[in-house]
């Protein structure tokens, strides 16, 4: 076993060598249990949802109406469980944290169930402008529970932002994540003002769609969402598409937490990733160009170009940005080396200082 194995870094303390993901978790903590609830519901409508794509076929732009059902499930699933953990760690303002999450499981809950509702209907759930009550009732649910969802989450990042409530690392992908997450609901609403479409929905009537996620540069009345979709995403590949931007931003917090826990797993392996301070720093690193990337999709959504057909402007800032984060990662791997190195030796060259003193003596 090398020297470095057992010599912690200057300004390191014993900290820096525990668990990074929940290290300061207390024990048996209370997680949320409105958004648990909430998650378990959106769990049983995601199998459900499934269900529906393998036994009902109707269609709507080209997707099973138990698609958006499904997407939206999962997503409250991934987003609840993260909330949940977070608000179970101690922190100041805890009362105010626990009543917004309540909100965030009561508005998520009746927001998709109307998802549900319009799926079994057979037609849609976003941006429908038909007068009949359901639809009037539902889109009024959305009015304000779209908000609601914002003003919730804005809220707890804005308590939880400045306060350290885990290790470094974890602290970092916390803050980052929950802003980004910010972010992405806001550009969301940006959807709304993509331009009318007219489509059908599943028994042949024409519904006026008053805005989409497909980005056109000359946008007419015809249906453009649901119009040559990528696999499995089905992502616009004839415009930009707004759910690329909204997508990363929302899932940004369990990319950054799930790098946290890959560091975490391979700081044992990799003396120079031992430090509390190095993995954080690397955090940071992935922080700034998932936001980078995040920035450019949106870009190019807005410009009306797909994903899968980027310019060159788009391919030159992906260029520019992939090399800014490979010289930030180095930067923190030289630093670490260094610290290392330097902590590694420093026991020889007290020995020689002592050794020194001895002969002189």
């Amino acid at each position: 076993m090398s020297t470095i194995d057992n010599v912690s870094a200057p300004g390191d303390s014993a900290r820096d060598h525990r668990p990074a993901v929940g290290a300061d978790l207390p024990r048996g903590p209370r997680l949320h249990r409105p958004l648990l609830w909430m998650v378990a519901a959106m769990a049983a409508l995601v199998l459900f949802s499934a269900g529906g794509m393998a036994f009902d076929d109707r269609m709507l732009l080209d997707e099973s109406v138990w698609l958006k059902p499904l997407e939206f499930g999962l997503a409250f699933v991934l987003y609840g469980i993260t909330l949940a953990w977070l608000l179970s760690l101690p922190h100041k303002g805890s009362r105010v944290t626990w009543w917004m999450g309540a909100v965030f499981a009561v508005t998520g809950f009746v927001d998709v169930g109307f998802i549900v509702v319009q799926a079994a209907r057979g037609t849609y759930s976003h941006f429908n402008s038909e007068t009949d009550a359901v639809n009037s009732i539902g889109q009024m649910v959305f009015a304000s529970g779209v908000p609601g969802l914002f003003f919730a989450n804005l809220v707890i990042v804005l308590i939880l932002s400045w306060q350290r409530l885990v290790d470094q690392p974890t602290a970092r992908a916390v803050h980052a994540g929950l802003g980004l997450a910010v972010v992405g609901m806001a550009l969301g609403y940006l959807m709304g003002f993509t331009g009318k479409q007219l489509v059908r929905d599943t028994n042949g009537n024409v519904v006026e769609l008053v805005a989409g996620h497909t980005v056109l540069e000359n946008p007419s009345l015809d249906a453009r969402d649901g119009v040559a979709g990528m696999p499995i995403t089905h992502w616009s590949t004839i415009g930009g598409d707004l759910r690329i931007p909204h997508f990363l931003g929302l899932h940004a917090i369990q990319v950054l937490l799930l790098a946290v826990a890959v560091l975490a797993w391979l700081a044992p392996r990799y003396p120079w990733l031992r430090a509390e301070r190095t993995r954080a720093a690397l955090i940071s690193v992935l922080a700034s160009g998932y936001t980078g990337l995040l920035a450019i999709v949106f870009w190019q959504a807005m410009r009306a170009q797909s994903l899968v057909h980027p310019d060159g402007r788009t391919l030159f800032a992906a260029g520019v940005l992939i090399w800014i984060v490979a010289l930030l990662t180095l930067g923190v791997y030289w630093r670490a080396r260094a610290v290392a190195n330097h902590s590694r030796n420093a026991p020889s060259a007290v020995r020689m200082f002592a050794a020194g003193r001895h002969t002189r003596g």
